[in-house]
């Protein structure tokens, strides 16, 4: 069982502070030590010391410092709040107290209500109710158990105990929830940037590694150059297709369990993308009609990119309107693709096609090969 600690100073202070402000609240209910120095020191003095013990306990075990403070709770049913007419219920109950409150009372609902804050298991919490409505009952019994002694003990035990216990769990599961809700967000967040990075290197990083791997397929078919300088092609050409597999494998790592949420492409736009695909030397036909639709950009890098991995050399069309984004290519130039299949780009441009409300279609087509992306 660990001791009770303070963390710093201030805490030290606040409880010092509280065991004094309570030490005077037990001398004003107890006897006048003027007039009964006796008295004081057999009743007071042993509640100063308890109310001590109890402010020790407190901040670890606020549960404990309720249960040292059972003599200083509600027990004198001669005051109240307030006072009530129940002679519609009992004829003797003409002025019934509710509630009753002396000045230890305030102290008492603190700890009550740290209990509900800080207390995870219910049964001492229960053994202590208990043991709290057994001390009623026996005081109520041995002074007649009328009905307004049942209505003032009654309420005392639920406005000092109950009422301050439930709100502490009430805040309890709220500041739970909250952190619950914190962490979600957090990890929500954590999920987007994963996928955001995904999107990043599979628009920018795979889209350059495979006009790498075409331009090198390229200089391997070049009639000009030395055996040695095809070889060296070559191996340039596996090495990109290699990387190329790599980014794929680090991509469906990055993007496990992870929200496909519209993410921002690479700044530049189709006419530019086109560009720098001839640039490597691919060979493309470009259609522009119109305005040009905001994913016309992931559409066509995608395109370019599937098409430079599974048909090096072919010739490939882009048509871009504003309801249709087509990318399509001929047969391969080359026998084998200059990268692996399995990529994960149609699956999350499928799904940003789908939030933007369109239609996407990827497959071979005579000869060939086309995406092509419908849109509202």
């Amino acid at each position: 069982m660990r001791r009770p600690r303070r963390e710093n100073r201030r805490q030290v202070v606040k409880d010092v502070l509280l065991w004094v402000l309570l030490s005077i609240a037990v001398s004003a209910i107890g006897p006048d030590p003027l007039d009964d120095p006796a008295a004081f020191a057999w009743v007071t003095v042993p509640r100063v010391a308890l109310a001590g013990l109890a402010v020790f306990v407190g901040r670890e075990w606020p549960l404990a410092a309720v249960a040292l403070l059972l003599p200083l709770g509600p027990w004198d049913f001669s005051e109240g709040l307030a006072t009530s007419d129940l002679t519609w219920l009992s004829p003797p109950a003409a002025e019934v107290k509710i509630f009753p409150f002396p000045v230890t009372t305030p102290f008492v609902i603190w700890y009550a209500y740290l209990s509900g804050r800080r207390s995870r298991k219910l049964w001492p919490v229960l053994v202590l109710a208990c043991l709290t409505s057994l001390i009623g009952v026996r005081l109520v019994l041995s002074e007649g158990g009328t009905v307004a002694l049942w209505t003032t003990m009654i309420t005392g035990l639920v406005g000092t105990y109950a009422v301050p216990y439930l709100l502490g769990v009430l805040r309890r599961r709220l500041l739970l929830q909250r952190e619950q809700a914190r962490h979600s967000a957090e990890a929500q967040a954590r999920l987007r940037e994963r996928a955001r990075i995904a999107r990043d290197m599979h628009d920018s990083l795979g889209h350059d590694l495979a006009l790498i791997a075409v331009r090198a397929a390229g200089l391997e078919l070049a009639p000009t150059l030395e055996p040695a300088q095809v070889k060296a092609a070559g191996e340039l050409r596996e090495a990109a297709a290699d990387a190329t597999e790599r980014l794929r494998q680090i991509i469906g790592v990055l993007r496990d369990d992870a929200d496909a949420a519209p993410l921002l492409p690479v700044h530049e736009d189709v006419t530019a993308l086109v560009d720098r695909a001839r640039a490597s030397g691919m060979t493309i036909v470009v259609n522009l009609a119109g305005p040009v639709p905001g994913l016309a950009h992931a559409v066509v890098q995608e395109g370019l990119t599937n098409a430079a991995k599974h048909a090096p050399g072919a010739e490939v069309a882009v048509t871009v309107s504003p309801h249709r984004v087509a990318v399509a290519n001929g047969p391969a130039a080359r026998s084998r693709p200059v990268a692996l299949t399995g990529g994960l780009g149609l699956a999350g441009l499928k799904e940003r096609v789908r939030l933007e409300g369109g239609t996407l279609r990827a497959g071979p087509v005579a000869d060939g090969f086309e995406l092509a992306v419908d849109l509202p």
